[in-house]
């Protein structure tokens, strides 16, 4: 089986519906079309239209350029081929800009860090670039938002987001990538009120915070919005009763706010019961108004239908026990026609590879041994990214894992390019596929078949 060869081949490399879309809109694959401005491309869903991927070589798609990298778990971003990526060296954070075509840096842009995690994971971004209107914005750990212009790396404007809103440090600093639309940028925040006591984490109360719309050219607060703290999904924008909503899957549950001002539609609960859990992939928006959340550490997954008073839930994990269908961790499930692709588990050792019909909730089959993979979808194939650093190129099938090619990208010496953790998701921009591991961002030609 494929998880069995991709298992083994990570112990080596361990060893060794209408959405909108705020960040452009897909063009055809190909060495001038899409590109990849922010969180999980054009739609921000993963999905590119095709055409389809050629089949790779047995060894995989030749590697054009490799880079190494400090630290941080955030996938690069790509505009008009250049490539940005964010990484933290030492006590700074760092911002890169990147020819696409060798990977050569055309500029460099640093600030202070000094995130300290508390549950030992490594101090770096752990949000994607966002590029929009000729800047590039990130967001640290710290809750630091600053905006470049992405041609110069010229700093345009910078806001201290969790000193300005009280935010007491999350479990694991600042994860959600904030999202452009229109002329405003969409950053969730999760402020508490003046005063909060983070050694009472547990009973730590919102301000109205959860959500913050700011203007991309000066960097002030247009709006904010919702009742709650922050979680590590990102906002997503969708045209959802004839005008643009905020779906926020925030710490507590999902939000759906109006994009124009901010007003609440509704909260739905979605979380679960022990303390030491999060809410951290992305809502999946599907025909017909319906949208997808999941999570891993109690409730799973559930289906609502969207509604502007109340969402109707269509089925749930809740109620499931253990045979729970769609317990997603951080990787947001990519659509397929009637299923969704997603990584189903909490740990390594127990997650899954899973295709799930979406409008009932019935697991159409499982593959172990890609540990908590991320997955991209081009056309009718799939390309996933293995937790310990293998890449499966697969057909679109509701029956099967269908591989056409599994393989560890190495350098001229054969050693390999990508280690654990592999948790960032695929890009592909312009015929390029960029994959960020343990240290390395590497290039591939996605077109060579």
């Amino acid at each position: 089986m494929i998880g069995q060869a991709a298992g083994a081949m990570g112990a080596m490399a361990a060893g060794a519906t209408a959405r909108a879309t705020p960040q452009g809109v897909a063009k055809p694959l190909a060495r001038e079309g899409n590109d990849w401005a922010g969180f999980l491309g054009p739609t921000g869903d993963s999905v590119l239209p095709g055409p389809e991927l050629p089949v790779w070589p047995k060894e995989g798609p030749a590697v054009k350029w490799d880079l190494e990298l400090g630290e941080g778990y955030a996938p690069p971003s790509a505009w008009q081929g250049t490539v940005y990526i964010y990484d933290r060296e030492r006590r700074e954070s760092r911002l890169r800009a990147l020819d696409l075509a060798t990977g050569k840096t055309v500029w460099s842009f640093s600030h202070p860090a000094d995130y300290e995690d508390s549950y030992g994971y490594d101090g770096g971004p752990r949000t994607c670039p966002v590029i929009a209107g000729g800047r590039v914005f990130v967001y640290s750990a710290e809750g630091w938002l600053h905006a470049l212009n992405a041609q110069s790396g010229k700093m345009e404007w910078k806001r201290h987001l969790n000193k300005e809103h009280g935010v007491v440090q999350n479990f694991f600093g600042v994860g959600s990538t904030p999202v452009a639309h229109g002329k405003r940028l969409l950053v969730q925040v999760g402020g508490s009120p003046p005063g909060s006591d983070a050694g009472d984490f547990p009973n730590l109360k919102p301000n109205g915070s959860a959500l913050v719309a700011l203007d991309q050219a000066s960097g002030q607060t247009v709006w904010k919005a919702g009742d709650d703290l922050a979680s590590y999904a990102g906002p997503v924008v969708a045209k959802l009763g004839g005008a643009d909503r905020v779906l926020l899957f925030a710490r507590s549950g999902l939000w759906s706010l109006r994009a124009e001002d901010g007003g609440v539609d509704w909260h739905h609960p979605h979380r679960a019961k022990n303390l030491e859990s999060v809410n951290a992939s992305n809502p999946v928006v599907l025909p017909e108004g319906h949208v997808l959340i999941t999570e891993t550490y109690g409730p799973g997954g559930t289906l609502l239908k969207w509604d502007p008073v109340k969402p109707k839930v269509v089925w749930t994990d809740a109620d499931k026990g253990r045979n729970k269908s769609a317990q997603g961790h951080w990787n947001t499930p990519v659509t397929a026609g009637d299923h969704v692709y997603l990584s189903s588990g909490r740990h390594e050792s127990n997650a899954e590879l899973r295709a799930v019909e979406w409008r009932t909730g019935k697991v159409a089959w499982t593959e172990p041994g890609l540990g908590r993979c991320s997955i991209l979808r081009v056309g009718n194939k799939l390309v996933i990214q293995a937790e310990r650093g293998p890449v499966v190129q697969a057909r679109v099938n509701a029956t099967k894992l269908d591989v056409e090619r599994a393989f560890l990208p190495v350098n001229k010496e054969g050693a390999p390019l990508l280690r654990a953790p592999c948790w960032a998701a695929p890009v592909l921009t312009r015929g390029h596929l960029l994959l960020r591991g343990a240290g390395r961002l590497v290039c591939l030609d996605a077109l060579a078949g």
